[in-house]
């Protein structure tokens, strides 16, 4: 399976190319850390995250190490802080850095909701890579979806954002709104917020914090690694 610096180092040439002679789409992660027993019950990881938020990149830069060792045990998804506002014309949600940062969460949420876990994260690691100001931008994630192989016009998640990119599709939308919802019910509160089978085990708000199992990705690992055990004993 490849790293994650080769996802960004591809998705850096693929932006390279597109300048001197059109992209073309690029080879992503393979199955093979995803493929669990048909048996064995996954632990649900959650990432509580903004998309235009320093704290979620560096969150999930740190978590793209645990998903290259513990992908296959794993039921890994994010959930979107905001705040319901039923006036916002667009998304009936306020995101803290702006309606782009809304479409942002939408482009991933929709990749999320129609594409296999592999692929919709490094689409995320690709939209990551691209630079935080340019997360929620129509350009970007039709260049990201190119990149990473991810099927924008056919496999659901284009209808899902809205075919041109805007991020204003109306099953995205619901879809955000539903995600706000989830965050605040799971308590989350802070972008970026790591719940590991329920419980949240650490978050990163311009410094790690309430992190007593630890930070690194061999932490997360291990944690990973005990839930899956209890819950496969």
């Amino acid at each position: 399976m490849f790293s994650a610096k080769l996802i960004l180092l591809s998705c850096l040439s693929t932006s390279i190319l597109a300048v001197a002679a059109g992209s073309g789409p690029l080879n992503v992660q393979s199955n093979d850390a995803y493929a669990g027993g048909f048996d064995d019950v996954k632990v649900p990881v959650v990432l509580g995250v903004m998309s235009r938020c320093s704290d979620a990149v560096l969150c999930e830069t740190v978590f793209d190490r645990v998903v290259e060792r513990v992908g296959n045990k794993i039921d890994l998804s994010l959930a979107f802080v905001g705040q319901l506002n039923a006036s916002d014309p667009d998304f009936g949600v306020t995101c803290k850095h702006g309606p782009i940062e809304c479409a942002g969460n939408v482009h991933e949420l929709c990749a999320i909701r129609y594409a296999p876990t592999q692929r919709w994260w490094s689409f995320v690691q690709c939209l990551n890579f691209k630079g935080k100001d340019e997360i929620g931008r129509p350009e970007t994630a039709l260049q990201c979806a190119k990149a990473t192989e991810l099927d924008w016009e056919n496999s659901g998640v284009g209808a899902c954002a809205g075919l041109d990119g805007s991020g204003k599709g109306e099953e995205g939308v619901r879809l955000l709104q539903q995600s706000v919802t989830s965050a605040q019910e799971m308590g989350i509160e802070k972008s970026c917020t790591v719940v590991i089978n329920g419980k949240q085990v650490c978050i990163h708000d311009g410094e790690w914090k309430k992190c007593e199992g630890g930070h690194t990705p061999k932490d997360f690992i291990r944690q990973i690694e005990e839930e899956y055990n209890k819950l496969n004993q």
